[in-house]
């Protein structure tokens, strides 16, 4: 699937009439260096300035996964304040909203079209059941909701990595812990992935007893997962915790265990304390959390660990600068740290480590748009907002919903970002590794893949499983203000698909791509025509091919890497 699924390439082109070849050769290398240049910033004061489709189209595109031109359009007229409150406004979901077993016959447990999230499988019903998650998660993402849930859930899952699971049912509970509600609380987040049965597997928590203690987990715990590193303060001593910290912490742990690991007789996987394995004596940390001791507190000792640690005030930096490099930029200066990091986290603590008040005052303030158009999207947001900006619709069967889902995972995989496959427990570069940050996302793999595929969305003739994905444009353009004017359709379709507004040369470009050596009322004439006989089939390509050529432009352009 992965090779078929974006097949078409610049030979598409012809078929839609194209007499410019030479452009859609590929990217020239001036074109595929993408600058990023990121406003000063301005604290977190509230923005003042005029509420247009501009900022709401920003809003929206960080916070959402490729926002349609009519909900761009409807948060306009809401005004800021309204305007955030709704991207917070997440409803449960319908308990029919979970992967099912689309196509595998072989399964007695579970029939074709129900759910496996709760039922035991033997080895041969994994691979099945994988495919179903995998694609049902692209599926919960191109739903489009207007709200946070699946941005703030992919943070999550990039903040709390996982990976390496051999039974579908650890992902899927583990992802469960933060799709309700995505905009919920760190601390209570931390409790309960300390004891998830898939983080017990992939951190080898379920390996850590008394006499054998394993301090991958606790070391983790501290170093991405909470409180982070400091600068090396002496041997062993990272300024927010110690060598001897992450011993102590690895023997508050042990006695877990995960239960039901591809078990054909356990329904629900869970987790179970083994008292027995359980180190019963008192620990004690270093200066850095004060020397404090932990008593025995058998299974519920782990919670005064997570209570010590949140004790911290780096804990609330820790987060809010995790959140800043998500929704903002990966710079974070001296100015960013005073300004912005750190009322981000009084706020966190002052609420107690809910997330939704400091996340609420970033994407509210003047300082989040002055930031337009400085982070490259990455490949979920590149490849799956193509599609929700576009309208297309994944429609048909189970099997064909589902099989073009995982088609769609297994292609975002070449691109560099598969779900529940972060490259490791730090999650992707982009958010941590410098000097590269969001740089990482296109080099000489992936930029082609990504043109393959607006290219693929462009032309006429891309389908999967017998399912038609490409933009129909002349529908598309019908929500548009005026596409019988020329320079407002290339407007219209700039707020739709990119950061900002485009240059007067952007402007004459693209006027000459779609209506090429004629004056602009030629359009006007040409589409004019076409509404008053649109079963006319060649007046309908005609128009249709140049809005091909105007979206495949666009969709070439460097800035529409930038969100």
């Amino acid at each position: 699937m992965q090779k078929s699924i974006f097949t078409i390439n610049v030979k598409h082109l012809k078929d839609i009439g194209m007499q410019r070849r030479a452009f859609f050769t590929g990217f020239t290398q001036k074109q595929s260096q993408v600058t990023i240049s990121p406003m000063p910033p301005t604290g977190l004061d509230k923005y003042s300035g005029a509420w247009t489709e501009s900022e709401a189209a920003h809003l929206l595109r960080r916070c959402t996964f490729g926002p349609t031109y009519n909900t761009i359009k409807d948060f306009a007229k809401l005004g800021l304040d309204i305007a955030v409150d709704r991207l917070f406004d997440i409803q449960p979901l319908p308990a029919s909203d979970v992967p099912i077993n689309y196509d595998y016959a072989s399964d007695v447990k579970v029939p074709i079209g129900s759910t496996w999230i709760d039922k035991a499988g033997d080895n041969d019903a994994q691979n099945y059941r994988f495919r179903s998650l995998f694609g049902w998660s692209m599926g919960r993402i191109l739903a489009n909701e207007v709200n946070l849930r699946e941005k703030m859930t992919l943070f999550w899952h990039n903040h709390f990595v996982i990976a390496d699971m051999n039974d579908a049912r650890y992902y899927y509970n583990y992802i469960n812990i933060f799709r309700p509600n995505p905009v919920g609380n760190f601390k209570d987040f931390t409790l309960k992935i300390t004891i998830d049965p898939a983080m017990l597997r992939y951190l080898n928590g379920n390996q850590n007893t008394k006499k054998a203690p394993n301090e991958n987990y606790a070391r983790e715990l501290l170093e991405l997962f909470t409180i982070g590193k400091g600068p090396i303060a002496g041997p062993g001593d990272y300024t927010n915790y110690t060598e001897s910290d992450i011993k102590e912490i690895a023997k508050v742990l042990t006695g877990w265990v995960d239960i039901g690991n591809r078990n054909p007789n356990v329904d629900i996987v869970t987790s179970l304390f083994r008292n027995v394995n359980h180190d019963t004596t008192n620990k004690t940390l270093s200066n850095r959390f004060n020397n404090a001791v932990i008593t025995n507190g058998d299974k519920d000792e782990y919670k005064k660990l997570i209570d010590i640690i949140f004790l911290q005030e780096e804990v609330s930096k820790f987060i809010a600068r995790k959140l800043y490099r998500w929704f903002v930029y990966y710079q974070i200066d001296a100015s960013v740290e005073s300004n912005v990091i750190e009322p981000m986290a009084k706020l966190i603590r002052d609420n107690n480590f809910e997330i939704k008040p400091a996340l609420k005052a970033l994407l509210s303030s003047a300082h989040f748009y002055d930031n337009i158009g400085c982070m490259i999207k990455n490949p979920l947001d590149f490849m799956l907002g193509s599609f929700n900006q576009s309208k297309i619709k994944i429609e048909g069967t189970d099997v064909q919903k589902y099989q073009t889902w995982l088609g769609l995972t297994n292609y975002s995989g070449l691109l560099q970002m598969r779900y529940f496959d972060a490259p490791n427990v730090a999650g992707w570069k982009a958010y941590y590794q410098e000097p590269g940050f969001y740089k990482t996302w296109l080099n000489s793999v992936t930029m082609p893949l990504r043109t393959s595929m607006t290219d693929a969305l462009c032309s006429t003739t891309l389908f999967v499983r017998g399912i038609r994905l490409d933009i129909d444009v002349l529908t598309l353009i019908k929500d548009f203000s005026n596409p019988k004017d020329l320079e407002t359709l290339i407007n219209d379709a700039a707020l739709l698909l990119l950061p900002k507004p485009v240059s007067e040369n952007q402007l004459a470009t693209l006027k000459e791509i779609t209506n090429p050596g004629l004056p602009d009322y030629e359009w006007t004439v040409e589409y004019e025509a076409y509404l008053a006989n649109p079963n006319n089939a060649t007046l309908r390509k005609a128009v249709e091919n140049k809005l091909r050529l105007m979206f495949s432009y666009i969709m070439r352009m460097p800035e529409y890497q930038l969100s």
